[in-house]
């Protein structure tokens, strides 16, 4: 964090906000051009962590290498402000730039004006100018700091990323071909990884640990953050129904096939076992707690154990390739390159595969040290690790069965086998522990729907209030919310969900329609748009990152019209196609 403070003195009582996307050169040329007019020393401060370094520049000296500020911040606002203390006039200028905190627990270059932040901003010349640069150590008072490691942020993200649509990658490969399933495979990948990114960059804008979508739409569309919100809530609302009906449609036959394993062929399970609303019940006493939890790094080891058992997974594919078990069938044609009609219906299930960005904001809140290159190898792990996994499961499977594979790689296997049957019931934990963290983003975003108040209010302090206390940001994504509401909102979220899912066995068309345009929104429209508004006059920015931005809030736009028209032609022609992810 940089600071430019001018200390207190008599002048005209004045009040101005100087607009979000003014440079920071501009604002520190302004400041020092004021400094020098009322003969008053100018002062820099730069926070790392908990060092600061202070810069005193005495008024007959220049501001030198203002340009050197520019690459060394990534967010900032601006406050300039005049105010009187019982009667006495006073000048103060502020300016403040947020940037992810270096937690590398050391400072160097502590002697003087050699310090690393010195050099960042006078590029090495504070020394021997009449320039004073002194250093102090000061704790974080009232931050909120990360704790979530990054083992555990990509283990969360891979679980919100991976789910059940992986199965239907060997389908998807055979209606292309392997070497356009392999292409479209990592292209959608690459794709989601960069909306991510874009998302990361977005959240240095906002306050310390305080990044959301609804943070992030307020500095650049205010007046659509709530219906931003809303669509997101629904997205994950609908997806945490469809994982229970995923379980509740399971679970019956992973019982049927453990019982013939485990017993014999002659004898069945008794009948409340084969009922798929009892198992969710069942199910629900694990999920509710888990969904109640207010961190999504308290559910790392849930995300650990649906980790291995995608692991388990890709065991199977690959060892039924290389030793077919008995009564599997033969496979049919096999082609490198080999379009068909079904290829249509295939492709969203490979673009909506990596779906997670509804839940990078809360991990940028809460890994440490959230620098972009620590984010960066969050998202690269997590995108990398499912396209990895994705590729050996539709490689594998369209080798074992060619193009008779089913839309389910794991009914093709016999399910006498104990070996199978507990790869199903992977497949039921592996969709179970992604349930929460679907719970999670949409509690946040039903809470800024409810209440867009709470989020981005700032107040300049009054002249009668402490100087520490001149700016106050109440926002949920980076506090705590009330327990009350905290537990209202989930229970609301859970039990309408859990209706739903007991009441209904299908609603595939339904969040065929929610899925499409809520993950189209969510993971290419809202980050294109949302960083292409905020750094399209900034000049610090690449101009080149921000076209790119553009273009993937179009990429956005066009898959959203592609999908959106294909479910409305399976409404007028069912039957025609696959059912999409």
């Amino acid at each position: 964090m940089i600071q430019t403070v001018m200390p207190k003195r008599k002048s005209h009582n004045l009040l101005q906000e100087f607009p979000f996307s003014y440079a920071t050169e501009r604002y520190l040329g302004l400041a020092y051009r004021a400094s020098r007019e009322f003969s008053l020393p100018f002062r820099l401060e730069c926070k790392r962590d908990v060092h600061t370094t202070v810069t005193n520049i005495p008024s007959n000296q220049p501001l030198p290498q203002q340009h050197q500020l520019l690459s060394s911040t990534q967010d900032y606002t601006t406050r300039s402000r005049y105010s009187e203390d019982e009667g006495e006039e006073e000048y103060e200028m502020v300016q403040t730039y947020g940037i992810a905190p270096n937690r590398s627990g050391t400072v160097e270059g502590r002697n003087g004006g050699n310090s690393e932040e010195t050099n960042a901003l006078l590029g090495g010349d504070a020394t021997g100018a009449g320039i004073e640069t002194v250093e102090r150590r000061e704790e974080v008072g009232g931050k909120r700091e990360g704790h979530a490691s990054l083992v555990s942020c990509v283990s969360n993200l891979c679980n919100t990323i991976i789910g059940s649509g992986m199965l239907t990658f060997p389908m998807a490969m055979a209606s292309a071909g392997i070497l356009p399933g392999i292409i479209t495979c990592f292209f959608s990948g690459a794709v989601a990884a960069f909306g991510l990114y874009l998302l990361t960059r977005c959240a240095t804008y906002t306050g310390h640990r305080r990044a959301s979508f609804h943070a992030v739409s307020k500095l650049t569309f205010p007046n659509a953050a709530v219906f931003f919100d809303a669509a997101i809530a629904i997205k994950c609302f609908g997806v945490s129904i469809s994982y229970l009906i995923i379980i509740k449609g399971l679970m019956p036959n992973v019982v049927a096939s453990l019982y013939h394993d485990l017993t014999s062929e002659t004898t069945n399970p008794p009948a409340w076992a084969l009922d798929g609303g009892n198992w969710i019940t069942i199910w629900m006493i694990v999920l509710i707690p888990l969904c109640f939890l207010r961190k999504i790094d308290s559910l790392r080891h849930t995300s650990y154990v649906a980790m291995f058992s995608v692991v388990y997974l890709v065991v199977i594919v690959i060892k039924c390739y290389f030793k077919p078990m008995k009564g599997m069938e033969k496979p049919g044609d096999i082609s490198l390159i080999h379009f068909t009609p079904n290829f249509i219906s295939t492709f969203p299930v490979q673009v909506f595969a990596f779906t997670c960005a509804q839940n990078i904001f809360p991990l940028y809140n809460e890994v440490v040290s959230n620098t972009q290159e620590r984010m960066n190898i969050v998202i690269g792990g997590s995108i990398g690790s499912a396209a990895l996994t994705y590729e050996i499961i539709a490689v594998f499977g369209y080798l074992t069965f060619g193009s008779k594979v089913g839309a389910n790689i794991i009914q093709m296997y016999p399910s006498t086998s104990l070996f199978i049957a507990v790869g199903q019931l992977a497949i039921v934990i592996l969709v179970l522990f992604s349930y929460p963290l679907q719970v999670h983003p949409c509690r946040n975003s039903i809470d800024k729907v409810l209440h867009p108040e709470h989020v981005g209010l700032q107040k300049v302090a009054t002249a009668d209030e402490d100087e520490d206390d001149d700016e106050v940001v109440d926002d949920h994504a980076g506090a705590e919310l009330p327990t009350y509401k905290h537990a209202l909102i989930t229970t609301a979220i859970i039990i309408p969900g859990f209706t739903i899912a007991y009441l209904v066995d299908d609603l595939r068309l339904v969040l065929a329609f929610v899925g499409s345009t809520g993950s189209t929104t969510i993971s290419f429209i809202l980050p294109g748009l949302l960083y292409w508004k905020l750094t399209r006059d900034d000049p610090s920015t690449s101009r080149r990152l921000n076209k790119a931005a553009f273009g993937l809030m179009v990429y956005g736009l066009l898959i959203f019209v592609f999908c959106l028209s294909f479910n409305i032609y399976q409404v007028v022609h069912p039957g025609a196609g696959g059912s999409p992810h």
